[in-house]
């Protein structure tokens, strides 16, 4: 069974710094021999994961984190209320290092008072709740490492599958991610721009007309290409269930597709709906459509109608290179100046989309014909 589900976004966002670098200046990326946009996948991950509690129990959901002693010792607490704070803390300690992984004690006042793990690990809530439980259940503070490394084996949580774990004490513990997401970049040339600002000083006397401070933020503004692809059948193996599958994928479309990355959201309120998403099933391999764009687009009066063209051009000469087509396809577009998509799948409204992916799924997960 091969089951590849790719996102294509075309998203048309203004003046931002959706995610910048360590001086403060928006990401760029060199391609095409010049200067775009560029929004990292991290950034967009997150974003994503963050929005999953919308549409998932939390159970269903993960946590990544160096806090794993604070939050077993919650657990622990909660099942034995007759223990200490610090015999629960000292369980915890002996849970997290029977399940292969090192613990230290917090070197910086704003970690507090709980040791921390030395890396950040991704955690199912789940997972946490049966070390809690394993953890009680033990007849002293030895605990079965064999039984406790079981359970972060067993119940992963959807983030958890779609975008994997690697623990370095022990690739046993390591989850393959599901899902691949590209770096977003501009399908255009981009130039950073600056904004100078000043604040005034509320108080100051009637005869001060100076400012409190001065400054600049830098921005661009770009339509940006997303990608991201799922591969249905590890996402399956992760989870164990054919409906959570389905469910999992659901998920990760609908927020990958509607969520964004906070960075300096309230100062340019940059908030905007895609152009057009397009979601194709393959049962080959996945293909990012970025070379779309290796010539960057020259749109007059704008971009995304020429970008919309220049996706709609590539995906039939890439498919008719390499004899290849996706099994499905779904399209979810604004306007008059997406119509040169129309040609390449159902144009549909988005939550039928997302619906008619999951259904997809489902025939593929739960092998119905």
């Amino acid at each position: 069974m091969t089951m590849h589900i790719d996102i294509h976004v075309l998203q048309s966002v203004p003046p931002s710094n959706l995610n910048r670098d360590d001086t403060g200046s928006p990401k760029t990326a060199t391609y095409g021999g010049v200067r775009r946009a560029r929004v990292s996948s991290q950034a967009w991950k997150r974003a994503t994961r963050r929005d999953f509690s919308q549409y998932l129990d939390v159970d269903r959901l993960g946590v990544r984190t160096k806090r794993a002693v604070e939050l077993l010792t919650e657990r622990i607490l909660k099942l034995a209320p007759h223990m200490t704070a610090e015999a629960a803390s000292t369980l915890a300690i002996h849970a997290l290092e029977a399940a292969g992984l090192k613990v230290k004690a917090a070197r910086k006042a704003k970690d507090g008072d709980q040791p921390l793990t030395e890396y950040l690990v991704f955690f199912s809530n789940l997972q946490l709740d049966r070390l809690a439980e394993l953890a009680v259940a033990s007849p002293s503070e030895k605990i079965d490492g064999k039984a406790a490394k079981g359970t972060l084996r067993r119940d992963h949580s959807v983030d958890v599958a779609l975008f994997g774990r690697m623990v370095a004490d022990d690739a046993n513990l390591n989850v393959d991610a599901a899902c691949q997401v590209a770096h977003a970049i501009s399908t255009h040339a981009v130039a950073t721009e600056f904004d100078y600002y000043t604040a005034v000083d509320d108080q100051n006397p009637t005869e001060e007309t100076g400012a409190g401070m001065i400054g600049t933020i830098e921005f661009d503004s770009a339509t940006l290409y997303r990608y991201a692809t799922i591969d249905v059948p590890v996402l399956l193996h992760s989870l164990g269930d054919g409906e959570a599958t389905a469910q999992a994928v659901e998920a990760f479309v609908r927020s990958f597709v509607t969520s964004m990355p906070t960075g300096k959201q309230n100062t340019f309120a940059n908030r905007t709906a895609p152009d057009a998403v397009l979601v194709m099933v393959r049962t080959d391999r996945p293909v990012n459509l970025v070379g779309a764009f290796e010539e960057p687009v020259r749109g007059r009066p704008g971009y995304v109608a020429a970008s919309c063209a220049a996706l709609a051009d590539y995906v039939v000469d890439v498919d008719t290179a390499f004899g290849t087509a996706p099994s499905d396809t779904w399209i979810s577009r604004v306007g008059s100046r997406t119509d040169a998509l129309a040609s390449l799948g159902e144009t549909v409204p988005f939550d039928e989309l997302v619906r008619q992916v999951g259904e997809s799924t489902r025939a593929v997960a739960l092998g119905r014909p």
